[in-house]
Parts: C-alpha cells; structure tokens; sequence
C-alpha cells in the first residue's frame, strides 16, 4: 500500500537548536499511527512542518504522491489535513457552532441552524451533551477540547493529527473520542496520534514511532513492542517506574481552610502540613481548579478563612497570596502560568519584580542570577535564558512556570495537573522535583486527575464532589475504587 504521506531528509534548524535533524517517516492511509517522544523530541515541530505552519530548513513532503518542499495551510487544508493542537485554537467569544463551522461557506447569509445541525449531530456522536448555542468562553476544558476535534472532523479530512487530545478529558469522554476515531478509521482516515498516555497508544495505534532530540529513532508495531521497550527507545535511560517520596516528615500545619465558599464551591475546610503532598482529587467539574483559584486569591472567596502557620490571613489578589508565600503552577501553563513571548529570565523574575527592582529601575544583573539560579535548578533545556519561552517545548515551559514560582519564595505551591502534556521523562523530573520541595518543607497541593499519579504522589488526599468535599483518605486507605466513590458521589 502506497503511504499517503512521507517525509524525506526533514530538518528544521532555529537559532541553536536543530528541532528536527534528517528525519524521515511514512504514514499509510486509514492507520493509527502514534507518535511518542519526550518534549523537545520534535514532536510539534513535525506537525507544523506537515499543516503549513512553519516551513522546514531542508527536505521534502510527499502527499499523495505529490512532492511538495514545503506545505501550505492553504495546500494542507484544501488537500484533507486537518490538526488538533494541545492548546485549544477556539474563538472564545463565539458558540460552540461557530467555531466548529469556521471557515466553511453555506450560501450569501450566515445559516445559523445548519451550523448548530452539524455541532449537534457531532455532539451526539460523542454522546456528550454541549449546547451548539454555547459560547466556548464559558465552556470546561473538557468540553472545548471537544470543540476542537467537532471542528476537525466536520472539515472533509483525509489525514487528521491529534495533538495530546485525551488530555483535558474524563475516561469516559476519552472512550467516546476513542469510539470516534474508530469509526474516522474505518473511513479510511490516517490518523497521526501524539499522547504521552501509553495505555492509549496500545489501544488505538496500529503502529508507533519513537522520536528523540529531533531524529528518528525507530517505527514499532504497537502489537509487537511493550511500554518499557518505548520508555528506553524515548529517553536513551532507564527510568524508575516507582513514584518518589519525600524523604523528610514534618507535622507542623502550615495551611489551613475553614468553612472556604465561591467559584461555585461550598463549605469546603482541611488542612496542610509543612512538607506534605496533598492530593485534590475530583471528576472533571468537581471544582478542583475553582478552589485554587480562591487560595492564590485569583478569585475572591464569599466567605470563610485562611490561616497560615495558625494566623488567619486575607487574600483578595494574587499579590496577597504571593506576599504569603503561596504559589500557583495553573493547568493551562500557556495562557495562564507564563508570557510566552518574553525571556525565560523575564518570566522568571516576575512575581518578584519589586526585590530585583529599586525606583521602579530593574537590576538586570540580579534577574540575570535568578533565571540561571532556578533555571540551572530545574534543568530548563535552553541554549540562553534570554530566548522567549515560546520556543521552548511544553515540558521546559512547565519548567520556566516552577522557576518563576521557586523565585518568589514560595511556601505553599499549587500544582494544577502538573504533569498534563509532559513525557515521561520530565514527570520523572517533576515528581523528584516535588519530592525535593517537600524536604524543604514546602506544603503542596496536587491536582490531578490521573489517578496512578494522584495514588503514587499523595501523601494524603482530599476528593471534591460538586464544589463539595466529599472524602478524606489517608495513604493507607489509598485505592482507586475509594477515590471514585467519593468523586461520584453527590455531595
């Protein structure tokens, strides 16, 4: 069977650094096809390279038998080729129909009902219940991410690249993106399929191909190889395959909640210990995110109290919570967690602008000290901290996001899904990192709603249901059906 893609000799070189480095690859029509790597692998330089979006250094594209030196989004959308990136690409002032309809032409005038038809037809395919009317700004990631694959297979696509689709999704979303894919399959769409969640891969690819520092490293069926066999191929080392812990235990409370209502939750009270992990646990909705928000005082609470270290405090802004020491690593590192056009050195230095500043004059040598300080620390991949972190992969953002909290002295750190779209490899960082702060006595929230890592990392967990707390587990009582019973339930 003829591939209906391939890539000859592909290499991309920015100013130093070589994203991609003589690769070459083919994908055949109507298979799976996953590819694996750790950030920074070249992974999304690759899908760039296929839509049009960059243009690579040298090479060739061959589409349908077609050779092309670069693509187009033009000749990549005219000819089928449609992309779903990790980060949403949505219009958030307009609906859900809209946004899925984008682009396509029904006549002189906007047909409103033919675009909420289609929106509505696809929702019912992922038996999932958005309203085609709904603007996407009030939507739940979870609910965009569907937007954006709604928005992908509405288009006539021939050849569909999904970015870390499943990331924002519940299990049982994730089996109706599954079920959709299957039936894309059985059309005879190639499907380009890049996750950092092996259990995916080994159910939907039919091949996979690993990826490592911009150069190909070798093509697997997925039938034929096993999890540990691609972890080697990916990072080159040997991992652990069992989660850190901290190696220092504190009993000393440094955060406590009472009685905490807003942001949709309700009566919510536990504690924090100095050096502790605490996992926040909950369905997608549980209000997980919405009760960080109101400890790093990014919205106001209605009522109840903070204490820290035993003295109540008030926080009514994100200053507030950065003066006490309490920091926030967010979900959504691009948009919410760092300036992804300024330096590395820039974002690191931000929330502590004022001890590097004097008469509203910055001391560039201290920010100079500080980059390299909690960059060299969190072994940020970079050829200069003066590069903007928009050129950096998704892990090393994440990185740069940790520095630039660790620079403002942080006591308590939130990590909200702190490992989302991060390989392997890097979470291995992550976590040793965690552990490392927690030695510290540095006290740690973790969202997550993958639950190996919530189960593997906790010290202790809290499970939120409907804005309400629902449980408390201690490690002993740590198990999977636990968790979920308290997460289903009503509250």
């Amino acid at each position: 069977m003829e591939p209906i893609l391939t890539l000859k000799n592909i290499t991309k070189l920015y100013p130093g650094v070589r994203a991609l480095d003589d690769f070459s690859i083919e994908f055949k029509p109507g298979e799976i096809h996953a590819l694996l790597g750790e950030n920074g692998a070249g992974k999304s330089t690759l899908i760039k390279v296929i839509s049009g979006a960059i243009e690579p250094t040298a090479g060739e594209i061959v589409y349908k038998n077609k050779t092309y030196s670069r693509m187009t989004p033009k000749i990549s959308r005219d000819n089928g080729i449609e992309v779903i990136y990790q980060e949403f690409n949505l219009v958030d002032t307009l609906s859900a129909a809209e946004n899925i309809c984008m682009g396509d032409r029904f006549g002189r005038f906007v047909d409103f009902k033919k675009m909420e038809k289609i929106a509505a037809d696809i929702f019912k395919q992922f038996k999932i219940d958005i309203n085609p009317k709904a603007l996407v700004e009030g939507m739940t990631p979870a609910h965009k991410q569907i937007v954006e694959i709604s928005k992908a297979i509405s288009k006539k696509c021939e050849l569909l690249i999904m970015d870390e689709p499943s990331a924002p999704l519940t299990v049982k979303e994730v089996e109706c993106m599954f079920d959709i894919i299957e039936v894309l399959k059985k059309k005879g769409i190639t499907i380009i399929y890049i996750s950092h969640r092996m259990d995916e891969i080994f159910r939907i690819a039919d091949r996979v191909t690993v990826m490592r520092d911009g150069t190909f490293v070798k093509t697997l069926l997925t039938k034929e190889t096993n999890r540990d066999e691609l972890i080697s191929l990916m990072v080159g080392r040997e991992l652990s395959s069992d989660y850190p812990k901290p190696k220092k235990h504190y009993d000393e409370e440094i955060l406590r909640l009472e009685h905490i209502y807003g942001n949709g939750d309700s009566n919510i009270s536990f504690s924090l210990r100095k050096g502790e992990i605490l996992g926040l646990a909950g369905l997608v909705g549980a209000g997980r995110t919405e009760l960080a928000r109101l400890i790093y005082g990014a919205d106001r609470m209605d009522s109840g109290k903070i204490y820290l270290e035993g003295k109540e405090i008030k926080i009514k802004s994100t200053s507030d919570a950065i003066h006490y020491g309490i920091g926030l690593i967010p979900e959504d590192r691009k948009n919410q967690g760092c300036f992804l056009e300024q330096s590395i050195e820039w974002n690191i230095a931000f929330n502590n602008i004022r001890r590097f500043s004097k008469s509203g004059i910055v001391n560039q040598k201290q920010t100079e000290e500080a980059a390299k300080k909690y960059g060299e620390a969190m072994s940020i991949k970079t050829p200069s901290y003066v590069q903007d972190v928009k050129n950096l992969s998704g892990g090393n953002q994440q990185k740069v996001v940790i520095a630039k909290t660790l620079a403002a002295n942080s006591r308590i750190i939130i990590f909200d899904e702190p490992t989302r779209g991060i390989d392997v490899g890097a979470k291995q960082e992550i976590y040793e990192l965690m552990c490392a702060l927690a030695d510290e006595g540095i006290g740690i929230i973790m969202i997550s709603s993958d639950m190996e890592e919530l189960l593997g990392m906790s010290q202790r967990i809290i499970v939120l249901a409907e804005g309400k707390k629902a449980g408390e587990l201690e490690k002993e009582e740590f198990s999977q059906t636990a968790v979920l019973k308290y997460a289903s339930s009503c509250g």
